[in-house]
């Protein structure tokens, strides 16, 4: 599973001109899911992301996490997040998991980043086209991955 996790002033994402979520400081979670990946993957990356220590403190270094601040993240589906490009220019998605396994993991960790952060955390729409919009805050922007176990 890889996350790629933006520290953003703000960010939101729609869907045929609907917005389904936004944010007004926090992080944006790109998240993709491997073939492979379980539960157990779903809620490392959860909880990592809960905890990361990004925002400044009073002295102005990243001292703080999403728990320490009260600050929200938005969870959009990516699973070009696990497009290869070992041969030719035209990405290849089969480490991607298929829809069906992706979306219930998908839907895991945004269950989990809500129960520890205990409040519901804006998402995109799985599957979906989406037009994401942010404004990156440093910048700062972090790759998180876990493999699951069996995975080569």
């Amino acid at each position: 599973m890889r996350a790629l996790v933006q520290r953003v002033a703000n960010a939101s994402v729609t869907v045929n001109g609907e917005e389904t979520g936004a944010i007004e400081g926090g992080l944006l979670v790109l998240l993709g899911v491997r073939t492979g990946d379980t539960a157990q993957e779903a809620d490392w990356i959860a909880d990592k992301i809960a905890a990361l220590r990004v925002f400044p403190d009073e002295t102005g270094r990243m001292n703080l996490s999403l728990a320490d601040t009260g600050r929200d993240a938005l969870v959009v589906s990516q699973f070009t997040l696990y497009g290869s490009l070992k041969k030719g220019t035209r990405p290849s998605f089969s480490s991607a998991a298929a829809p069906q396994e992706a979306e219930a993991l998908y839907e895991r960790v945004v269950a989990r980043l809500a129960d520890t952060l205990g409040r519901p955390v804006p998402t995109g729409r799985f599957g979906a086209h989406m037009d994401v919009r942010l404004l990156n805050d440093g910048p700062v922007t972090l790759l998180l991955e876990r493999e699951a176990s069996g995975a080569a």
